[in-house]
C-alpha cells in the first residue's frame, strides 16, 4: 500500500481554478483503486504554528500499487485538466510512504 500526503499551496486569487482541477481528478482516485482518506481545507483558526505556512488544503490518499498510482497519474481526463492545477498551485509538499 502507498500512502501520499500533500500539502498544497495556491497562487493568490486561483481557487476557483484549483477546484475545477479537483472536481475532475478526485473522483479518478477510486476509478484506480485508490481511496481518499482525507481532505483538509485547514483555516487560520485552526493553524498554531509551523515553519511551512499554511497550505490551502491536505490531501492523505492510498493506492494499493505503484502500478495503481501510476496509471492515475496518467489518466487521460486528468491529463487534460493539468493545465488547471499548473495555473492555480504555487506548490506541493508530498511525503510518501509505504506498507
Amino acid at each position: 500500500m502507498i500512502y501520499i500526503t500533500q500539502l498544497v499551496y495556491l497562487h493568490e486569487g486561483q481557487e476557483q481554478a484549483f477546484h475545477q482541477f479537483e472536481d475532475i481528478a478526485m473522483p479518478l482516485i477510486e476509478k484506480y483503486n485508490g481511496t481518499l482518506h482525507l481532505r483538509i481545507r485547514p483555516t487560520s483558526e485552526t493553524y498554531i504554528s509551523g515553519s511551512l505556512g499554511l497550505p490551502y488544503e491536505i490531501h492523505f490518499v492510498s493506492f494499493p500499487t505503484q502500478a495503481d498510482l501510476d496509471a492515475f497519474k496518467q489518466d487521460k481526463t486528468r491529463e487534460q485538466v493539468l493545465h488547471l492545477k499548473q495555473a492555480s498551485v504555487s506548490r506541493v509538499i508530498q511525503a510518501q510512504g509505504i506498507q
